[in-house]
């Protein structure tokens, strides 16, 4: 073969992996229903999976301070972080 053949077969590969590594979402596959309040006060910021997209289980994704992989935690447990932040937003604006 030649050698810009294989040249032109080798970055195509490497293009299409590439571009497959892009397009797979990170889904949660299960979750936790109890978290420690210890954890749920750290926790920065979070986002909703939903079930009728790419991923098969709805969640909610915590990002939580110092801990590097992301806490998947059930969707019922959007309403008490909810107001466990309003409560510490209030408790920081007394202080």
């Amino acid at each position: 073969m030649d050698l810009k053949v294989v040249f032109a077969i080798v970055c195509l590969c490497t293009l299409a992996i590439t571009s497959t590594e892009a397009g797979i979402p990170k889904c949660c596959i299960s979750t936790k229903i109890k978290i420690p309040v210890r954890v749920l006060v750290r926790v920065q910021r979070w986002s909703v999976q939903q079930s009728n997209g790419p991923c098969d289980i709805p969640a909610l994704i915590l990002h939580v301070k110092d801990m590097r992989k992301p806490i998947c935690a059930h969707p019922k447990l959007k309403r008490a972080l909810v107001a466990l932040q309003v409560r510490m937003k209030r408790s920081r604006q007394k202080a």
